[in-house]
């Protein structure tokens, strides 16, 4: 049951879930973001300032971004920390894949890229869900005591 409450959990946006997976593209987020940073994301409401994933209408590719200005209702205007403009895009509750929460640096050398990403993230985190645990130790005090020793798990 754990086991399943941790997959729902960590289900990518991309298919509904709550957590955006994104490995960072270009100069435009540079100092906060390096090419090939993997940022996570949960999807939660954007507030001013948030750095946010979001995938526009006609693009696909995920764009990473910081709020800039806009509201909940009418749609974010962001735009990269590197950039002098902003994006033409809105980043909406609708194409909005999460509010960025994290970042792993330089990821990208070790984990597929693209479509491949969530994938090789679920198979990661389900490999160590179910990473057999260590054998139990038992040891006693003494063999003379055996029946009224306590026992200690190593």
């Amino acid at each position: 049951m754990a086991t399943l409450a941790v997959v729902a959990a960590l289900w990518p946006a991309q298919w509904g879930g709550f957590l955006s997976l994104t490995i960072v593209s270009g100069p435009s987020m540079t100092p906060a973001y390096q090419s090939g940073d993997l940022v996570i994301g949960l999807r939660r409401e954007a507030n001013m300032g948030d750095v946010v994933v979001y995938r526009p209408d006609g693009i696909e590719a995920s764009v990473v971004h910081r709020v800039v200005s806009g509201d909940t209702d009418s749609g974010w205007v962001t735009r990269g920390d590197h950039n002098d403009w902003d994006d033409p895009w809105l980043a909406t509750s609708e194409n909005t894949l999460g509010v960025v929460q994290w970042r792993l640096p330089h990821v990208s050398r070790f984990v597929p890229s693209g479509g491949m990403l969530p994938i090789g993230m679920a198979c990661l985190i389900g490999a160590v869900l179910l990473m057999p645990g260590r054998e139990v130790t038992t040891v006693t005090t003494s063999s003379d005591e055996v029946d009224d020793a306590a026992e200690y798990h190593i």
